[in-house]
């Protein structure tokens, strides 16, 4: 089996609850993966939005996530450095930690959360931008799992 990213808060392709947006609490929703890879040694989590007026939009990057986790609680704090030694990412609102879908009035807008399983630990410092990221873990990733959301206003 490959590895799978899943939401006990909606399906793949389902809307995502007003909780985790702007229109609500604009929390983390909680996120569970399973069928790891034996080599895994960090994951990686990126969400963004390709449909976004201006292109994609950055909404979360979470990175040196301990292979040992395999769950994150709704709400995940948005801190720099994570109790479990997780790194959290720039985000295209200019700060680290999730910011929720909350697109101009219109069509629902796709949110693609995105897990990735690497062969290492990044050990690089807090605050990297998607594309930073992206760099880094390049040859680095045993597999990827995805889970999309929609959301429109």
């Amino acid at each position: 089996m490959a590895l799978e990213l899943k939401s006990p808060a909606f399906k793949s392709g389902e809307l995502i609850p007003d909780k985790y947006t702007c229109n609500g609490a604009d929390i983390s929703p909680p996120l569970d993966w399973n069928e790891v890879p034996e080599e895994t040694a960090s994951f990686v989590i990126i969400c963004d939005d390709p449909d976004a007026p201006g292109g994609d939009w950055v909404h979360w990057v979470v990175y040196d996530i301990p292979p040992d986790v395999n769950a994150f609680p709704e709400g995940v704090p948005k801190n720099r450095i994570l109790n479990d030694g997780s790194k959290q990412g720039m985000t295209d609102f200019g700060n680290t930690g999730y910011g929720g879908p909350c697109p101009p009035p219109g069509a629902a807008h796709r949110y693609f959360f995105k897990l990735y399983a690497l062969d290492c630990m990044l050990g690089s410092k807090p605050g990297l931008e998607k594309a930073e990221l992206l760099d880094v873990i390049e040859g680095h990733i045993l597999e990827k799992a995805e889970l999309m959301g929609k959301f429109k206003r």
